[in-house]
Parts: structure tokens; sequence; C-alpha cells
């Protein structure tokens, strides 16, 4: 099965209380870091919800 690389690109200074606890859901603590999950359907709507402040990317195992 795909993982996804997901990365924090942007702040989560001033955002909505829910974008910040999504963020902080998916692993993301600081800016530039890196976490890799299975890819499904509910880490697919987290980083969906999220996309703005986040990069993906689709590793093969």
């Amino acid at each position: 099965m795909a993982k996804l690389k997901i990365t924090l690109k942007r702040s989560v200074i001033g955002r909505k209380e829910d974008q910040r606890v999504t963020v902080r859901t998916l692993g993301l603590t600081k800016l530039h870091q890196t976490v890799v999950h299975e890819d499904n359907p509910s880490i697919r709507g987290m980083v969906n919800k999220v996309s703005h402040l986040v990069e993906v990317e689709e590793v093969n195992d």
C-alpha cells in the first residue's frame, strides 16, 4: 500500500482551532517537519482540510 509523506510548509499561527488540531493530529509540530502515514481515507480527509498548509508526496514501498 502507498504511503503519504506530509510536510508542514506554512505556520498554524492565526489559523482556526480545528486546523491547528488537525495539523497536530497528523503529527506535525514544527515548520518543515515531515511525517509518513499510510494512505487511507481518514488521512486524506485531514490533508484535504489543511491542504493550504502542507505539502503531500506519495511514496511507494
